[in-house]
């Protein structure tokens, strides 16, 4: 075996000892955690309010969309 090989098979044992529960927490808690930071975000001084809410609209739809897909798997 060469040293990437172990190097490699050291990760994917460190990978095995991750808990499922864990890894699909954390999988939906980065999308969730992104759309509360979209819908609290404050425009920007020289942005027009109204383009910023058509944004936080269709960014905070999209969050939700996959945060219902990655429910589902």
């Amino acid at each position: 075996m060469t040293p990437l090989h172990v190097i490699g098979e050291f990760v994917r044992n460190l990978f095995l000892r991750v808990p499922m529960g864990a890894a699909r927490a954390l999988f939906l808690a980065l999308p969730i955690a992104l759309l509360v930071w979209v819908m609290l975000r404050k425009p920007d001084a020289d942005e027009p309010a109204s383009l910023s809410r058509r944004l936080k609209i269709w960014a905070a739809a999209a969050l939700v969309i996959q945060i219902v897909i990655y429910c589902l798997l």
